[in-house]
């Protein structure tokens, strides 16, 4: 039977989520649980995506099969219940879905957030909120932003354009808002190249402390070269916040 969970995580304490030989990651946590709940026989998961270290999931998706049925309820009361010492990862749902469902190539809309603390450094936020602690101009920002939303190459904006067959990819919206000293941006598409994300905040970042002018977006979007791009921002800030189907 296949199953779809919806479930949150802390990056910081992770090497990311996907398995790499001799490190902890998110998904072999997941599915080291998943096998003992299946009859101690192996169980691999399928994500909506990867995240890299230090990246934080608030509504991450990912399928599995299980060679026997157990209630959806019970999969997820087990789960967290076998994950409660440690208390990084956390099962928000479990739903039977149709057998040809898969959480990665069904995907039709991603939403990640990432947070800047423009005010003074707070130690105790730091693996959790980019620590920018300097003023940014916010309206720059979003103007700049207006440059990116639409059907894009955003060949500029990720680490190598080479391992992707194409580098389009549609963002439907970019927010951006300040509450006291925290700065968050919103991201919305259909989907997202590697540290795309990261990469575009590192670029506003830059507009936002004068380095560059908002129009410059329109010239390095369409430059194609990841130079022209500003610095990545550190991983701590992003947060995927969500996917739909």
């Amino acid at each position: 039977m296949r199953y779809l969970m919806t479930f949150s995580y802390d990056g910081s304490k992770y090497s990311g989520y996907q398995k790499q030989p001799k490190k902890m990651s998110v998904q072999e946590v997941l599915e080291d649980k998943l096998r003992q709940l299946n009859s101690n026989k192996k169980v691999t998961i399928h994500s909506s995506g990867r995240t890299d270290k230090g990246v934080h999931a608030i509504n991450q998706k990912a399928h599995f099969d299980l060679d026997k049925k157990i209630g959806t309820n019970r999969l997820k009361h087990s789960l967290n219940k076998m994950m409660e010492l440690d208390g990084t990862i956390y099962i928000k749902d479990v739903e039977v879905v149709d057998s040809d469902f898969h959480a990665r190539f069904d995907v039709k809309e991603k939403t990640y957030i990432y947070k800047i603390n423009i005010g003074e450094y707070n130690p105790i936020e730091k693996d959790y909120v980019y620590q920018y602690n300097k003023e940014l101009d916010i309206d720059e920002m979003i103007k700049a932003s207006k440059y990116l939303i639409g059907e894009h190459d955003f060949s500029s904006f990720t680490k190598d354009s080479k391992e992707y067959e194409t580098c389009v990819r549609k963002i439907y919206s970019i927010n951006i808002k300040k509450q006291d000293n925290i700065v968050t941006l919103e991201f919305t598409g259909n989907g997202f190249l590697r540290y795309m994300v990261r990469n575009i905040v590192g670029t506003l970042v830059d507009v936002g402390n004068s380095k560059i002018k908002a129009i410059d977006l329109e010239r390095i979007l369409s430059s194609k070269d990841r130079r022209k791009a500003g610095k990545t921002a550190p991983a701590c800030g992003l947060y995927l916040y969500n996917v739909k189907y």
